[in-house]
């Protein structure tokens, strides 16, 4: 198996073309293309560069000098998926010039649906399978923890990015911008997010582990419609939180208090009365609770 794929070595230029300088490391006795306009300095025969390793996409060995790449054999950094081979598996972008590395199916998901998809981005280290291929290895949940960051109490009710890392029945694990780590259980989610997938989540608490709980489900105040923000804000601005209007009320004192048609009120009323924003008792629109952005 060939040692220095994937990695950073030094090298001897041995020969030349127009385009190509050919260079040899100390320890294999394997020649790599070496494109010239890539390299750092004019190189002669017997002269040393240093650069990484890769069997580029034409299954030639190459050595590159400006696009060092810090995916490698064991350095962890986040790539981006920039295709899919249901029959192999996705292809991540390093910064190769002319590779991407494929991440096997075997490491991906069973269902396909949650495969990662172009954009996505995945934590990973490179591998060298006894072909000499170059895979994509995905960190282990060790690895996040080692990277990850202490959380803070005060950090419940934020919103925080995060990039999915792991799938698993109980819920979703995902790592923040700031390196936090994040669990979302499925009672907080519509659907389960992609491996890689980026999320929009708010902190609802803290794990007795340290670690952030999290919800994707917008707040009550987020998921009403603006009819509805309209009723809720002119009830809470009401004397007693109260408002003499139903949705028995007539659609001539609707649209001419609320400006909408009886239909429109009606959804809203729904709406907050689903969400237990509201109640109906004696003619009245009863505000339950207050629901805020902040919320």
């Amino acid at each position: 198996m060939n040692q220095n794929l994937g990695r950073i070595v030094s090298a001897v230029m041995i020969d030349e073309n127009d385009h190509d300088y050919f260079v040899q490391p100390d320890r294999d006795g394997q020649t790599y293309r070496l494109p010239k306009e890539e390299s750092p300095q004019v190189l002669h025969i017997g002269g040393s560069v240093q650069g990484f390793v890769y069997e580029n996409e034409n299954h030639q060995l190459q050595m590159t000098c400006q696009h060092i790449p810090t995916i490698q054999i064991d350095h962890y950094d986040f790539g981006k998926v920039v295709s899919v081979r249901r029959d192999l598996g996705v292809f991540v972008d390093i910064g190769l010039p002319n590779k991407d590395i494929v991440v096997s199916l075997d490491d991906l998901p069973t269902l396909k649906i949650l495969w990662p998809q172009p954009g996505d981005q995945l934590l990973m280290a490179l591998q060298v399978d006894d072909h000499d291929r170059i895979w994509g290895k995905l960190a282990d949940e060790q690895i996040f923890e080692t990277m990850a960051t202490k959380v803070s109490p005060k950090m419940k009710n934020l919103n925080v990015n995060a990039t999915v890392y792991r799938l698993k029945i109980t819920g979703t694990l995902v790592i923040t911008d700031r390196l936090q780590l994040g669990f979302i259980h499925p009672s907080e989610r519509d659907q389960e997010p992609r491996l890689g997938q980026r999320v929009h989540a708010r902190v609802i608490g803290i794990s007795s582990h340290g670690s952030l709980n999290l919800s994707l489900k917008p707040r009550a105040y987020e998921a009403i419609d603006d009819d509805a923000k309209q009723i809720y804000q002119m009830l809470f601005h009401a004397p007693n939180k109260q408002l003499p209007y139903t949705d028995k009320s007539s659609p001539a004192m609707i649209k001419e208090v609320f400006g909408m048609s009886k239909g429109q009120f009606k959804r809203a009323i729904g709406h907050l009365l689903r969400e237990r924003i509201v109640s109906q008792a004696g003619g009245q629109l009863i505000l339950l609770k207050e629901v805020t952005a902040h919320e």
